[in-house]
């Protein structure tokens, strides 16, 4: 056998064993007559040690030929270490190595194959391999195994059924743009790739299916963030005969058993909140609620004493930050620049301390009086030391998304964001609809098979821009990771929210003919949610980017740099597919 034990199990208990171990070299350090040999595999970094005093010149000449990430074999025994290692879990010990043997050796890798690693970005994902064998990427991917296991325990516990829908799809409007694959024996005709199953998995309903989930691969040709991925996993999941209330409780559950599971936490029931509450409070539908600085709506106070800015604006809202008024004027202007910068938007901000003595001093003093910046301070609920910033704008939604942004950055340089503190909350009651400058129509906000609230149903014919979905989304830590909805399942119900969308019947049924007939051979009520896999795993990890708890992901232009693609393909293969291009163009 090339190994017997593992480089991660060996412990003081061990000592006298012959043993086998097999891996990367890490590290080689001669000191003296003695040459220490750090070996590394999945489990964990032994150190071998190899001593000329013992006669055995040739073994230690071999042991100082290795080279980084050499590949060996070494037999020997297991002794207790002199100088011991309290940050290895094997650093009581070392293998005193009697054979060597080098399985294959290394080229000079590209950057060091350590934590702290001395490699960027796009050369670590031009050699993905390599950088795989960092312990702390291992470590995501760890995580990640353990999490899909722990959800396919939770949901067999709860007769759920992982069942696999087809990757090969047709292409339906609405929602981001889909991946499209040519068809060979259909010339002129296209697969797409899914954004998700979710056509099939109400079908799966329609069929008896009753508890269906699936662990998948979903595609979406999108602009990619550090939250987005071109493709991307999801936990798949769909109920029948069951209300809003039966998903939040069966997914909060989930979530709680992974927490208790993967992180030791016994999460409290979840809060909910309201899409109108999110977005007025926080100016986000997925406010990070680890810390306050919820907004305050200020036009009754700061409006109307000869202010312009204020007194044109449509909406005024600001934020406390609690002890933050020993802010310098360097500080505070570099928050202002960052809310004008264009991602952003604001034309200014204004600004005003609370001072030890309770008075209030603010960038706009000459507008107001005392009398009403105290009124701004009992309005914020303020104390001396705090730091009250404000945003005004002509548009209240996009003036609180605006505030939102500087919240979170507020958040961040107060140290309020902590990675190792969980806020988790539902956020439901989300809009059926949201207006498409680009479309010129309403765009259902979720997807059209979304079934609005009972109570809504009639306002579809009157007022179908203020009908609220059975829609909801899991937040954690301001990250959505996940969402879903009460599905539609009545045929007639069905036909008019594509009639609302715009579509025709011929048209609903040229995209949706097969799940509308499905709806007429009794489809019982249901509903579901798909959690993002690669959110949900970041989360835990604390990683800023999802990018680093997927094996082969993609960079930011979502390309594998590693194997070259998105690449061409050769003349004959265009040929077989019938496509033309012209690519002097």
């Amino acid at each position: 056998m090339y190994r017997k034990q593992t480089c991660g199990e060996l412990r003081i208990a061990n000592v006298g064993q012959q043993v086998t171990l097999a891996g990367w070299v890490q590290r080689v350090r001669k000191m003296g007559g003695l040459t220490f040999v750090d070996l590394r595999d999945r489990y964990g970094i032994t150190q071998l040690v190899f001593d000329e005093s013992d006669g055995n010149t040739a073994l230690c000449d071999k042991a100082n030929h290795l080279g980084r990430e050499f590949v060996v074999q070494a037999i020997g025994t297991v002794r207790e270490r002199a100088s011991k290692n309290a940050k290895n879990p094997t650093g009581d010990i070392e293998i005193v190595v009697t054979e060597l043997n080098v399985i294959s050796s290394s080229e000079v890798p590209p950057f060091t194959i350590e934590d702290n690693t001395d490699g960027g970005d796009d050369l670590r994902m031009q050699y993905r391999y390599l950088d795989l064998r960092r312990s702390c990427v291992r470590k995501n991917l760890e995580l990640r195994h353990k999490l899909a296991f722990e959800v396919r325990r939770y949901l067999d516990s709860q007769n759920f059924l992982e069942i696999e829908t087809p990757m090969l799809i047709k292409s339906t409007p609405e929602g981001a743009r889909d991946f499209v694959v040519p068809s060979r024996m259909n010339p002129g005709q296209f697969y797409a790739l899914p954004q998700s199953p979710q056509q099939f998995k109400q079908l799966l309903m329609v069929a008896g299916m009753d508890r269906y989930f699936q662990i998948v691969k979903c595609f979406r040709d999108e602009d990619l963030r550090a939250d987005r991925q071109p493709e991307f996993t999801q936990i798949d999941c769909e109920m029948s005969f069951i209300e809003q209330e039966d998903i939040l409780e069966m997914f909060e559950g989930m979530s709680r058993h992974l927490f208790k599971a993967l992180k030791g936490i016994d999460l409290p029931k979840l809060p909910r909140m309201t899409w109108a509450d999110a977005m007025k409070y926080y100016g986000s539908d997925k406010p990070d609620t680890r810390f306050d600085m919820r907004f305050v709506e200020l036009m009754d106070v700061m409006k109307g004493h000869g202010f312009g800015v204020f007194d044109s604006a449509a909406y005024i809202g600001g934020i406390c930050a609690k002890g933050a008024a020993t802010y310098t004027r360097k500080q505070l202007d570099q928050l202002t620049e960052f809310v004008k910068r264009p991602q952003i938007g604001a034309k200014g901000m204004v600004y005003a301390r609370v001072e030890a003595d309770g008075s209030v001093k603010s960038s706009v003093d000459k507008f107001y009086t005392q009398d009403v910046l105290q009124q701004l301070k009992a309005a914020m609920s303020a104390e001396p030391g705090d730091l009250i910033l404000i945003l005004s704008g002509d548009d209240a939604m996009k003036t609180r998304k605006q505030l939102c942004e500087l919240r979170l950055e507020m958040g961040s340089q107060l140290g309020l964001r902590d990675k190792d503190k969980y806020s988790c909350l539902w956020v439901i009651d989300f809009p059926m609809y949201e207006w498409s400058d680009e479309e010129q129509r309403l765009m259902a906000m979720h997807h059209p098979f979304t079934s609005p609230k009972p109570e809504d149903i009639p306002l579809l014919d009157t007022d179908p821009a203020s009908v609220r979905a059975n829609a909801y989304d899991m937040v954690i830590n301001g990250v959505e990771v996940g969402g879903g909805s009460i599905r539609i399942h009545d045929a007639k119900l069905q036909q008019k929210i594509f009639e609302i969308l715009g579509f025709t019947p011929e048209q609903a049924q040229a995209k949706f003919g097969f799940l509308m007939n499905a709806f007429k051979f009794g489809a019982p009520p249901h509903g579901g949610l798909a959690y993002g896999l690669d959110r949900f795993v970041s989360l835990f990890a604390g990683l800023d980017s999802i990018r680093d708890c997927i094996a082969f992901p993609k960079n930011n232009q979502g390309r594998d740099v590693m194997l070259g693609a998105p690449g061409e393909i050769d003349q004959k293969q265009m040929d077989e597919l019938q496509i033309k291009v012209d690519l002097k163009k």
